[in-house]
């Protein structure tokens, strides 16, 4: 091992047991990671990234999982045949680790320097005020603002990149020399993501720790890495800087992945008569205060938005987390108390009962975000996509039968597998079928809330197209609600432009995209679209 070189992983291999079948999902990978260097592992779901970064803290379900080969050399010893309690003197203390979701990661119940707090007593040993002082330098050193109002706060009373902040406070607590990185930025706003960049280049820096950096997003490694290992079907296939990367990328694999980028215009669709047209619709929550919970101010979380949308066409809705993007969407579809005017085929919503808008429900589908979640586990995929059907009794049960093989055959999926679970599919796939159970209602309008967010580019480029094709058609009309700009420009024809609760700009997608005129939209497209590597 070379005096700059931190970790030295050789030959490894991971197996998944099961009873008798045996999967092998890293097979026989070889790769450094240098001090101070941010070495990038890039690939699709399920090509051996995190569990192959899991293995250098031993973090895999053993005994289920194994290692039939390789050794994972630091400071001299092989971390697979380390003992436990050594091991753990190396976990969170000179290795890291930021996991993908932090408000799975953190723990619901307990506050920030609580949390923050146990780290430092079981590797510093440091209690009472000189813990609370060095969780506090934590919190100001990865930029939470009045980090002193947050020591008490929970997980959930935290923004999406709070929250990745305090993690990142979490993982460097005790000064690591190596921060795995595990998809860090995958739900955050393309805004907060240049920020959690731009702090974790700084700390690095300032730190001199190597950063290894697990992540399916090219744009993203292209900010920040200094060599890149290209990972599919647990093999690495491609290994290099980065410059040269992204300027001359050998493998075909490596080739598809920059290109996977979804692009093309928005489908061709005759522009019809209004089908949903929305005036001055607000949705305020009151703020409750004292005794007698009077109610002293309101949140607006949306305040007075208008548009009118024409049969086929998509309209864009972008935005941070927290600027009202889904509380309109669920407003416009009477899931949520609103004010103003909402018209839907010519008919009132706003005027309407609960009873009244039902039966026009299966004219107005919602696809959600993640399509694990929104599925049910213990319902198999027929009884998923055809449980609209029942609901609004349509059809017999053989007519039943046959619109669900249809509407799975047009998501691009084997009718065959309906009776399978959604644990059992991919998460592509399982987007394929909550888009299945929407179509199936044969449905004018369908609200689309960040469907490709937790997909690989790949599959969120098949599944752009997919959708496109859909409103071709049957000329279904889209409201597209995302932070990734790359997929509304692939798929609006109108974009609004929200912030706070107020649209800040709108109209058609193409012009703003080319000449945005607010400064907060062009800050969204800078951010989206900043090719740079951030040094």
């Amino acid at each position: 091992m070379s005096q700059d070189t931190l970790i030295e992983v050789r030959d490894l291999a991971v197996e998944f047991v099961n009873g008798e079948q045996v999967n092998r999902v890293v097979d026989g990978i070889s790769f450094d990671i240098r001090k101070g260097e941010t070495l990038a592992l890039v690939g699709e779901s399920g090509s051996g990234k995190s569990v192959t970064a899991h293995s250098i803290l031993r973090l895999l379900p053993y005994p289920l999982a194994r290692h039939p080969s390789g050794t994972i050399q630091y400071a001299g010893k092989d971390l697979l045949h380390l003992g436990e309690k050594p091991m753990q003197r190396i976990r969170g203390n000179r290795i890291a680790m930021i996991f993908q979701e932090p408000m799975t990661s953190l723990n619901p119940l307990h506050c920030i320097e609580k949390q923050i707090n146990e780290i430092l007593l079981l590797h510093k040993g440091l209690t009472g005020k000189q813990a609370t002082a060095r969780t506090l330098e934590l919190l100001e050193l990865v930029g939470i603002p009045e980090p002193r109002k947050r020591l008490k706060a929970l997980p959930h009373e935290l923004s999406g990149g709070q929250r990745q902040r305090v993690m990142i406070a979490m993982a460097l607590a005790n000064e690591p020399e190596l921060l795995i990185a595990d998809e860090p930025t995958t739900a955050l706003d393309v805004t907060v993501q240049l920020k959690i960049l731009d702090l974790l280049k700084e700390l690095q820096a300032r730190l001199g720790m190597a950063l290894l950096l697990i992540s399916h997003d090219l744009n993203l490694v292209r900010r920040i890495a200094h060599r890149v290992c290209v990972m599919q079907s647990g093999k690495i296939v491609e290994q290099t800087d980065c410059a040269t990367l992204f300027e001359q990328p050998q493998h075909p694999y490596t080739q598809m992945l920059i290109n996977a980028e979804p692009s093309g215009a928005p489908a061709l669709t005759p522009v019809g008569t209004p089908l949903l047209q929305v005036d001055d619709l607000k949705v305020w929550f009151p703020i409750k205060k004292g005794l007698l919970r009077r109610t002293v101010d309101h949140v607006k979380a949306v305040n007075g938005v208008n548009f009118s949308l024409p049969q086929g066409q998509t309209l864009g809705i972008v935005g941070e987390s927290g600027s009202g993007k889904s509380t309109l969407g669920l407003a416009i579809l009477r899931l949520i108390a609103s004010q103003g005017g909402i018209r839907f085929h010519g008919q009132s919503l706003d005027s309407m009962n609960l009873q009244q808008v039902r039966p026009l429900r299966r004219e107005m589908q919602v696809v959600f975000q993640d399509p694990f979640g929104s599925l049910s586990p213990r319902m198999c995929v027929a009884d998923i996509v055809g449980e609209g059907l029942r609901i609004h009794k349509i059809g017999t049960p053989a007519e039943q039968e046959a619109a669900i093989i249809a509407a799975l055959q047009e998501v691009g999926l084997d009718p065959q597998t309906r009776h399978r679970y959604p644990h059992e599919f991919s998460g592509g796939q399982r987007q394929r079928i909550a888009i299945a159970r929407a179509l199936v209602l044969k449905p004018a309008l369908i609200l689309l809330d960040e469907p490709t967010s937790a997909l690989d580019r790949t599959v969120q480029r098949q599944v752009v197209e997919l959708l496109r094709t859909l409103q071709v058609k049957y000329n279904l009309t889209y409201l597209f609600i995302s932070h990734d700009l790359a997929v509304v420009k692939a798929l609006s024809h109108q974009l609004m432009v929200i912030k706070q609760g107020q649209v800040v700009e709108q109209g058609d997608a193409q012009g703003i995209f080319n000449a945005p005129q607010h400064p907060y939209t062009r800050q969204l497209l800078e951010a989206a679209f900043l090719q740079a590597p951030v040094r």
